[in-house]
């Protein structure tokens, strides 16, 4: 694998990192059609677990079987597959080499009445599935939120030992939080700053709204004139929150929507200067031919072309 000198570069920021971790995060970042360029789209599909699956599959049934995201995966030339323990399993041997795989170690479910997480995967069962990174969700907010990043902590320390990256899901949830505010603009900036702060070397955060949640925050964003009024505006500032660009940052893709609102969604992420996209539902819920043109054209996007 030759590296380009843009992921030399991404690479000199993680500065405590041994060569396994950098070589772990060279491989998504060398992975598929914008391998070499910095940008990433990576496949997550840990919304059985979130959601059930019905809610996840049904619209789309192939998509029970997990071979069929890895399958998806390396068809459309992405970056990496982001899954459970099981979803991966089910398939590590079948395509082992053919992507980088992350492995979601923690997960929730929409029976459970608290904003938690239970760790259901562990750093061993990421070595022993050949993975490139450990994935792991913490939400700012919540009750929980101090002992998730414990667990973080724990995890990323053993994982960055034995050569893993590490990917932060930063979803800020909690009783002080409305809606509006899970994505309100300074709060997504907060939870890209807390995710870099806890040693993430990929963030993934929902893209950011024009609110500013947070009283404390309004005179500053006010004040400093922080300009919120476009998206791709907006994620500069989460990227510039995020160790002044110094970490990969990608955006998740959230609820089905539209193909043209999804495609101007990656533009203004693309022009912000984010690193890409996360992008499950709006992906494995179309049929295959759907989502791999869907997956072509947003990585169109990317480089430049659209």
């Amino acid at each position: 694998m030759r590296i380009t000198p843009e992921i030399r570069n991404i690479l000199d920021w993680y500065e405590s990192d041994n060569p396994g971790t950098k070589a772990n995060l060279a491989r998504i970042l060398m992975e598929g059609r914008l391998g070499g360029t910095g940008k990433l789209v990576i496949l997550p599909v840990d919304q059985g677990f979130e959601h059930g699956p019905a809610r996840s599959f049904a619209p789309n049934p192939p998509a029970y079987d997990p071979r069929y995201h890895f399958e998806l995966a390396v068809e459309a030339g992405l970056s990496a597959y982001a899954a459970p323990l099981g979803m991966i399993e089910a398939g590590a041997a079948s395509y082992a080499g053919a992507i980088p795989t992350i492995l979601k170690v923690n997960s929730s479910n929409s029976l459970a009445t608290t904003k938690d997480q239970a760790v259901t995967g562990s750093v061993r069962d990421a070595l022993r599935l050949g993975c490139a990174a450990i994935g792991f969700t913490i939400y700012p907010g919540s009750e929980y939120a101090f002992a998730q990043m414990e667990e973080l902590r724990e995890l990323s320390e053993e994982a960055k030992a034995v050569g893993l990256a590490v990917v932060v899901w930063s979803y800020p949830r909690g009783p002080l939080l409305d809606k509006a505010g899970e994505t309100a603009l300074d709060i997504c900036a907060y939870a890209a700053h807390m995710a870099a702060l806890s040693g993430a070397h990929i963030i993934k955060v929902k893209p950011p709204t024009d609110v500013v949640s947070l009283d404390a925050a309004k005179k500053t964003y006010e004040s400093q004139h922080i300009d919120r009024s476009t998206l791709a505006k907006r994620v500069r500032h989460v990227v510039q929150s995020a160790f002044a660009g110094r970490r990969i940052v990608v955006f998740s893709g959230g609820e089905a929507k539209s193909l043209e609102g999804l495609y101007e969604e990656v533009r203004g992420l693309r022009d912000g200067g984010a690193n890409g996209s996360i992008i499950g539902r709006n992906t494995f819920q179309r049929p295959k031919e759907e989502a791999l043109a869907m997956l072509d054209r947003i990585i169109a996007i990317y480089q430049g072309k659209d």
